[in-house]
């Protein structure tokens, strides 16, 4: 016992606050390890005079969403950051692969000489159109914009986290600069899609299409439809942000939208054979034929391909247009009402 009374003291010593140590100044100065703490740091300026000093240089607190006008001016004058971002990606998505960017072609030509083969070929379901693999090769390639546009803008805002707590720029730049990128890998697979239009012609069975003047309308289609997937791009940022889950429901949602909007055959010439009430059937048919994306196919159907069921249409552009207007602005004003919340939840 008092052998261990010395080491007990000793010990109390060593793990003494400093407090303590200040207080018995001897047995500080006998182990020569503890300091006196320095006085604690006291602001000389008041909060209200860092706001205005913060304010006068014009500085302002993170995550606070700013007023919609200024979060658009500064949302604009970032738009060459969203172009260099938006190419930067669309190189970085293929890059490691050994074909590199070609796969932004080869991946909608895959997909649509499997859906030509099972939908064209197999099950012949081409009735009311004249050249199905046309039809098929531009529902496809157009819908794979649109899903592709919906499951990045879901990600673009929930797995940047780190990135979202380190930097200060309105967060809408993420889910444009996706949009974006996917529409600079869109550009030459349009190409593609064109020729494989053509070609279709020369198959026996199949109507022949022909370069017309409609076709110079095509550059106008897809940038209502870049517009309206930016908006659904903002919708799906924000949902999923706030709620993870909704991202592993989205590819079954859009697996039903796929189908839905005349993709791989005419669903409104389906409906009509339904077993319904006339009036129920002209209420599903005229849902399904002026849904958004319905509407983004026709335009670009009827500016390719010269069939008698798809004939170019100003009503359908009006409507269009005011789709990509509509879905826009909405999931912008959505997107920036959380502004303040990305990055914290």
């Amino acid at each position: 016992m008092s052998g261990s009374a010395p080491d007990q003291i000793g010990i109390s010593r060593t793990v003494s606050t400093p407090t303590t140590d200040a207080a018995a100044p001897a047995g500080a100065a006998a182990g020569g390890s503890a300091k006196t703490p320095p006085p604690p740091l006291v602001p000389s300026t008041t909060s209200a005079e860092r706001l205005a000093l913060a304010k006068k240089h014009g500085l302002r607190p993170l995550n606070v969403r700013p007023p919609l006008g200024e979060y658009i001016r500064d949302l604009a004058s970032r738009w060459a950051f969203i172009r260099v971002l938006a190419s930067s990606t669309a190189y970085a998505r293929n890059q490691n692969n050994y074909l590199g960017q070609l796969w932004a072609v080869l991946n909608p030509i895959l997909n649509a000489g499997v859906y030509v083969l099972i939908f064209g070929v197999l099950l012949k379901l081409s009735r009311d159109v004249d050249n199905s693999i046309a039809f098929i090769v531009i529902g496809v390639f157009m819908y794979r914009f649109v899903e592709a546009s919906v499951t990045g803008g879901a990600k673009s805002i929930s797995g940047k986290t780190q990135l979202l707590r380190s930097l200060h720029f309105p967060r809408a730049v993420l889910p444009m600069s996706t949009v974006l990128s996917l529409l600079n890998t869109l550009v030459p697979a349009i190409v593609v899609m064109c020729a494989i239009t053509l070609l279709s012609g020369f198959l026996p069975t199949y109507e022949m299409i022909h370069v017309t003047w409609w076709w110079l309308l095509l550059p106008a289609a897809v940038a209502l439809l870049w517009v309206f997937n930016t908006g659904l791009a903002f919708l799906m940022a924000r949902f999923v942000a706030g709620t993870p889950d909704l991202e592993n429901v989205l590819p079954f949602v859009m697996r039903v939208v796929m189908y839905a909007s005349g993709v791989i055959f005419p669903v409104v010439s389906k409906v009509d054979e339904l077993e319904m009430h006339e009036t129920a059937r002209a209420v599903v048919g005229g849902i399904l034929e002026y849904q958004p994306v319905a509407v983004f196919l026709y335009l670009v159907r009827s500016v390719l391909m010269q069939e008698e069921t798809i004939p170019p249409s100003g009503l359908m552009w009006a409507i269009g247009a005011a789709w990509a207007v509509l879905f826009f602005v909405i999931g912008f004003v959505v997107f920036w009402r959380g502004e303040e919340r990305y990055g914290r939840d």
